[in-house]
C-alpha cells in the first residue's frame, strides 16, 4: 500500500517527545468551520473530567464500566448510571511504585493497562509502568500482574512481577499493553530513548526495545523462576541471539497500537524523530497473526523515507512493512504543526454504520484527529480542541478520546465519510 505524504522542509527542530507537553491547555490551531450537517462530522463530548494527566481509557468486559489511567500512577473507575458516566473511585493506586513523571521525565509513569480476556473469572489484569527506584533501576519498565479485590477495586497486595526491561534513557518507553485476538498479551516498547536510536535497538533482535513483544503472562505455576510463557508461533523461538518474546521489530516509540475487533488487523501509531509521523497497518491471517515477524524499519527509515534523508526507504527487512499513512511536521498540510502521533482504533461500535471500519488517530501537539479508510486514505481531519494522549473503546466498540489535560470525551460520528 502506498503511504500518503504531505510536503515538508528540511532541518526541522527536534521533535517534542511524546507526552512532553506539560501545559495541557487544549489550545489547537483552528480548522475552517463547516455548517452543521454539511458532510461527514466527528464530534467530541466530554463525559468525565478532573483527572491528572490521563493517558488511557479502557474496559474490563463489563458494559457499564470504564477505567482511566493517570500517568502519575492511579487507575480510576467510572460507571454508567442514570444516563451518564459517573466517577466510582480509585481502582488501584501505584504512585509509590511509579516514578513521578512531573519531576523525573515527562514520558515516564504509569503507561499501560490491559484486562485478561478471562478477567470475569480469573480477576487478572496487567500494568506497564516505569518504576521508582534508586540507581540505574529507576525508570526501568515493569510489567506486573494484579488481581481484583472486588468489582471496583484492585488488590495492591496481589502484585506479581511478569517482566522488567532495562531502560537506558528516560524517553521512548512505549508502554501500551493489549490482549490480541489470539488471547496473548502484546507489549509495545520504545527504542530506549535518545535521538536516532543511539543504542541501535530498533533493528537488534537481541534487544526487547523498539519492538512489539508477545507473551502468555499467566503464571506458569510450579517450581522455577518463570513468570510468563513464550507462545508457540512466536517468530524467533530457539534462534541464537534473538529474543523469543519478539513479535515485530523496527519501532521507535509505538504510542498506542490496537487490534481491529472486526478483522484482527494490527494498527500502530509510531512516533517519528524530527520530520515524519507514521501509521502502520498489518492485516491478520484468519483473524490472528497480524504483524508476525514484521520489520517496521526504524532506524533505517523514518516514515517512508530513509533516515536521515528523503529517498524512498527500502530497509531490507525480512518482512518489510511500509507505513499505510505518513504526515510531516511541516506546515502546509491538513496535519500541519503535528509532532507526535497518537495511535487510535478502528470504529466497530453501534450506530454510524457508514463509519464502521474507519481508523481514527490523533496528534499530541496540535490536537487534530484524522480518519483513515482501510487503505490509508485520509477521509477527514478535525480539531478536537484537546491534547490527545490516547484513544480507547468500551465493550461495545464506542470510541473515546483521552485529553492529557484531564478529561475523557465520547467520540460521535455523523454523515458519510466516503467520497
Amino acid at each position: 500500500m502506498t503511504a500518503r505524504r504531505f510536503p515538508r522542509r528540511r532541518h526541522l527542530a527536534a521533535v517534542v517527545g511524546l507526552l512532553g507537553l506539560i501545559g495541557a491547555s487544549g489550545a489547537t490551531p483552528a480548522l475552517a468551520a463547516k455548517p452543521a450537517g454539511d458532510g461527514p462530522e466527528i464530534s467530541f463530548t466530554t463525559i468525565l473530567g478532573g483527572y491528572t494527566r490521563p493517558v488511557l481509557v479502557t474496559h474490563d468486559g463489563t458494559p457499564d464500566r470504564l477505567f482511566i489511567v493517570e500517568q502519575t500512577g492511579r487507575i480510576h473507575v467510572a460507571r454508567y448510571r442514570d444516563g451518564a458516566w459517573r466517577k466510582a473511585g480509585v481502582f488501584l493506586d501505584l504512585r509509590t511504585r511509579v516514578n513521578d513523571p512531573l519531576t523525573e521525565g515527562s514520558e515516564q509513569g504509569l503507561l499501560g493497562l490491559a484486562f485478561h480476556p478471562e478477567y470475569a473469572s480469573n480477576g487478572r489484569f496487567y500494568v506497564n509502568y516505569t518504576r521508582r527506584a534508586t540507581g540505574a533501576k529507576n525508570g526501568d519498565t515493569v510489567i506486573a500482574e494484579y488481581r481484583r479485590a472486588g468489582p471496583l477495586v484492585g488488590d495492591p497486595g496481589s502484585r506479581r512481577l511478569v517482566r522488567t526491561i532495562r531502560q537506558p534513557a528516560d524517553n521512548h518507553n512505549g508502554g501500551h499493553l493489549a490482549f490480541g485476538p489470539d488471547g496473548y498479551l502484546y507489549i509495545g516498547t520504545g527504542d530506549g530513548g535518545g535521538g536516532g536510536d543511539p543504542f541501535d535497538n530498533g533493528q537488534d533482535l537481541g534487544s526487547r526495545l523498539g519492538k512489539l513483544l508477545r507473551i502468555d503472562p499467566v503464571d506458569p505455576g510450579g517450581p522455577g523462576p518463570r513468570s510468563y510463557r513464550i507462545p508457540p508461533g512466536n517468530p524467533y523461538i530457539a534462534q541464537t541471539g534473538k529474543r523469543p518474546e519478539i513479535w515485530a521489530a523496527g519501532l521507535r516509540n509505538p504510542w498506542r497500537f490496537s487490534f481491529d475487533r472486526g478483522t484482527g488487523d494490527l494498527w500502530i501509531g509510531d512516533v517519528g524523530q524530527n520530520a515524519w509521523e507514521e501509521i502502520d497497518r498489518v492485516p491478520a491471517t484468519g483473524g490472528v497473526d497480524a504483524g508476525k515477524g514484521a520489520d517496521f524499519g526504524w532506524n533505517t527509515c523514518e516514515g517512508d523515507v530513509t533516515f536521515p534523508g528523503d529517498d524512498a526507504c527500502d530497509h531490507g527487512g525480512l518482512d518489510q512493512i511500509d507505513p499505510v499513512f505518513v504526515y510531516s511536521h511541516d506546515p502546509g498540510g491538513p496535519a500541519d504543526d503535528g509532532c507526535s502521533v497518537t495511535g487510535g482504533s478502528v470504529f466497530r461500535g453501534p450506530g454510524a454504520t457508514a463509519w464502521r471500519g474507519v481508523y481514527l488517530f490523533g496528534d499530541l501537539c496540535n490536537g487534530r484527529v484524522s480518519a483513515l479508510d482501510q487503505d490509508g486514505n485520509r477521509l477527514l481531519t478535525v480539531s478536537s480542541g484537546r491534547t490527545v494522549s490516547s484513544f480507547g473503546e468500551d465493550v461495545a466498540g464506542r470510541l473515546y478520546l483521552v485529553d492529557l489535560g484531564g478529561s475523557i470525551a465520547r467520540i460521535r460520528f455523523s454523515g458519510d465519510p466516503t467520497p
